[in-house]
């Protein structure tokens, strides 16, 4: 890639200016708007004494103004810092101070919690930018050098505070070219941006859709899912495993269900090229639905430090992630999966610059555990950080979980260690209900005898839990669960 080049978005815009660049409430902004916009904005940053180098906190949902603010970012060598909106105002202002960001942007919805404002306002060391968004200019666009960092993405934090890792447009680029190779993306084509831009799934949708051409979708609240599918004439889809079933459930457009699949539903996926399933693992339920529609499914596997997708391929009931992608590459030892590829990040914010752990020959570990199937398709066994000893067995919490989901009541599961006196440690189990299963077939969650039963047949006996609790609702800062925070709650509820 050259080292003088230009954002994609300008590019899009010279060549194919009238090409939509995204949807918002049903309304289109062409690439040439957008553009002239994201020019706007990076001018306005530059006169409020932001330069090249500086961290932006970027703190909304997602909205058509925090798109645009990226791509002013990428013009202007800012990082674009994106943080939830749904931490706590404490800790919005202690990730700011952990990851030196010192000027922060606060979205038209995230701008109404007055909480959140005075707080920061009470905080000397952080500047508030303001921008307006209606202003467009048109000038030559800037030129870019392509390996410089352009974001920074908190982790999930399952662990202590948050990282935050940076990637340059060159890796968004590399990510995205090997996800075009089996998911094929063009002008013309539409991506729903169902996941938030502060989580790496998010910010990848915008760097495919520029790159070919394509147009964004930004969820639409007023409507249901599959209203908005045919109303915006979706062609791809990113989802987990709850915006799924939502899809799937009561018809799919917002109905009691009670005729079986609608006209709505049946339209709405008609037009959908691919869907990219991620976020945690796709319950054997719903990879059979999906195959009774003849969608177009893809699982995945990826991490915010390769920019998103490491492998993908078709859905499959085994729970398999697919081959490896272009641009990365990936190794297995004593099953821990190693990685390293144009996708691999810059490196982890540090107060002034970052940091990159690598061993000697330049792999990333990534703490998860897996194995290549006979076909080449890579399976994820679980963390190397959640595995525990009971009774002298080591125990994957993520093989009990990935059994119990089985069950047509369970639509999400986290095991974790109860502390015994005979055995060490003895595997407990935590259980989100499958709501829409709960009718007169299944009045209530089965209990333990019942769920012995039905483990008895695929997982060993020691392994199987000895303690059921409820699901506990923990807020979060992306898509994914925090599973120690959701364990800890249960712990203080017991």
């Amino acid at each position: 890639m050259q080292a003088d080049t230009v954002s994609p978005i300008h590019h899009i815009a010279k060549y194919q200016g009238d090409n939509p660049a995204y949807k918002y409430e049903g309304k289109t902004v062409s690439y040439q708007q957008l553009s002239q916009q994201v020019m706007a904005v990076a001018q306005q940053l530059s006169a409020q004494r932001l330069q090249r180098g500086d961290r932006l906190a970027c703190i909304s949902h997602n909205c058509p103004q925090l798109a645009a603010l990226y791509w002013a970012c990428v013009d202007s060598g800012i990082l674009f810092c994106p943080i939830s909106p749904r931490f706590a105002p404490q800790q919005i202002i202690e990730l700011m101070q952990t990851h030196s960001y010192h000027s922060y942007w606060l979205g038209a919805d995230t701008s109404a919690n007055s909480t959140l404002t005075q707080a920061l306002n009470h905080q000397k060391q952080f500047e508030s930018v303001t921008l307006d968004f209606i202003r467009q200019i048109q000038q030559p666009a800037p030129a870019l050098e392509p390996h410089e960092a352009v974001n920074a993405i908190l982790t999930s934090g399952s662990s202590g505070t948050p990282k935050a890792a940076a990637h340059s447009l060159a890796n968004h680029i590399a990510s995205a070219a090997g996800s075009s190779k089996l998911i094929t993306l063009t002008a013309g084509d539409s991506w729903l941006l169902s996941l938030p831009l502060f989580h790496i799934g998010g910010l990848a949708i915008l760097n495919r859709c520029a790159l070919a051409g394509a147009c964004v979708v930004f969820e639409d609240k007023s409507l249901s899912l599959a209203e908005q599918l045919t109303r915006d004439k979706v062609s791809h889809l990113s989802l987990v495993s709850a915006q799924l079933q939502q899809l799937l459930n009561a018809g799919g457009d917002g109905s009691d269900g009670s005729d079986g699949e609608s006209n709505t539903e049946s339209d709405c996926l008609s037009q959908v090229k691919a869907m990219l399933l991620g976020g945690g693992a796709i319950s054997a339920d719903l990879l059979a639905e999906l195959a009774k529609r003849n969608i177009k499914a893809y699982t995945s596997y990826g991490m915010t430090e390769m920019g998103s997708q490491i492998t993908t391929g078709s859905a499959r009931t085994d729970g398999s992630s697919g081959t490896l992608l272009s641009g990365r590459e990936l190794k297995i030892i004593d099953g821990e999966i190693w990685v390293k590829g144009e996708c691999l990040f810059l490196g982890y914010l540090t107060e002034d610059g970052f940091n990159l752990p690598l061993d000697k020959d330049g792999w990333f570990y990534t703490k998860d555990l897996g194995h290549f199937d006979e076909n080449g398709n890579l399976c994820i066994d679980g963390r190397a950080d959640n595995m525990f000893i009971s009774g002298g067995e080591n125990i994957q919490p993520e093989e009990i979980e990935t059994a119990l989901k089985l069950h047509p009541l369970i639509s999400d599961a986290i095991v974790f260690p109860v502390a015994d006196a005979k055995f060490g440690n003895l595997p407990a189990a935590i259980l989100k209900l499958n709501e829409s299963k709960l009718d007169n077939s299944y009045s209530r969650m089965p209990d333990e005898a019942e769920l012995t039963e039905f483990l008895a047949d695929k997982i060993a006996r020691f392994k199987r839990p000895r303690q059921y609790y409820p699901w506990a609702e923990v807020s979060s800062a992306g898509i994914k669960v925090i599973r120690k925070q959701v364990i800890e709650a249960v712990k203080l509820a017991k």
